[in-house]
């Protein structure tokens, strides 16, 4: 007879390419995933796992039992989460994914105030170059996503206006001088950040008549961290496009100016998107509001 804690075994083992990954994901040593294993299988009578060296390898039992094995515990968490709806019980793992600048300044101190006020919720916060990619999977809760989206079907909240920026040094541009068009960036040391799979080397301008222009800069620099770039656009090194979160700081105390002033870029809003699994439990509905709550104030600004 199986019971919870063997499918939750067996779920893990399986999701593993070998017996000591296994081991080391369930925190014991690998004779005791061993022993475990040929226990289960002399109480099913089966043999779940091929024995042999390299990478660990299911036998067609052990395929159909790790197929119906994510479903049913899937349906034990589903389960779980209506109950816990209906508690209103504010407990249980929150997943966030965020990209690595903002995550680590503006969402990791929210959660961790938020772990204070519930310690009953049991925070994991994913840094990423590219948060939305994760859309499609279902290990998450809330992704905090910098920037326009593409057409989705997903919840979204928007949490905070933010601007994006060309700015550079003032050791910079007293050396190149400012630029008076969009053109004139073809000329100047640009650089750009590598964060997802955007174009990052198109930049679209529109002036204060509306009309709009997309340059395409060849660049001098390049880093999948903004923190990098930025300070690299402060060391002199040219004309970088980073968020007005990231930036209002060093703009103000004038260790870095704007350029093209005249010309806006394409907001980059910061947007909550919300898993359809999960929205509805009290623990994500309370990390939203603390997330407006702080962002709303834009404390950057």
């Amino acid at each position: 007879m199986l019971e919870t804690p063997d499918l939750k075994f067996f779920a893990t083992l399986a999701s593993e390419t070998s017996l000591a990954a296994a081991a080391r994901a369930l925190n014991v040593s690998p004779p005791a995933v061993s022993q475990r294993l040929a226990q289960l299988e002399q109480r099913l009578g089966l043999r779940l796992i091929e024995r042999g060296r390299g990478r660990l390898v299911l036998t067609a039992e052990g395929e159909m039992l790790a197929r119906r094995t994510g479903a049913i515990l899937d349906n034990l968490a589903e389960l779980n989460e209506d109950l816990a709806i209906r508690r209103q019980e504010v407990s249980g793992p929150l997943r966030i994914i965020a990209s690595f600048g903002f995550g680590r300044i503006h969402v990791a101190p929210v959660i961790a105030q938020l772990k204070q006020d519930f310690p009953a919720i049991l925070p994991d916060l994913i840094l990423s170059d590219d948060p939305y990619s994760a859309a499609g999977t279902d290990n998450w809760d809330l992704i905090i996503h910098v920037g326009q989206l593409s057409d989705t079907s997903l919840v979204q909240k928007k949490l905070a206006p933010n601007r994006r920026f060309l700015c550079a040094s003032p050791t910079y541009l007293e050396k190149q001088g400012h630029p008076d068009n969009p053109q004139d960036l073809q000329r100047h040391a640009c650089g750009v950040i590598r964060e997802n799979q955007a174009d990052v080397t198109m930049w679209n301008l529109t002036n204060q008549e509306n009309n709009r222009q997309s340059i395409r800069v060849t660049p001098a620099f390049a880093s999948n961290d903004g923190e990098v770039v930025k300070s690299w656009a402060m060391a002199g090194l040219g004309i970088a496009e980073r968020s007005e979160w990231n930036v209002a700081a060093e703009l103000a105390d004038g260790r870095l100016e704007r350029v093209l002033e005249s010309h806006h870029l394409p907001d980059a809003d910061i947007i909550a998107l919300l898993s359809p699994r999960t929205l509805r439990t009290a623990r994500v509905r309370h990390a939203l509001d603390a997330l407006i709550t702080h962002l709303s104030k834009r404390p950057w600004v």
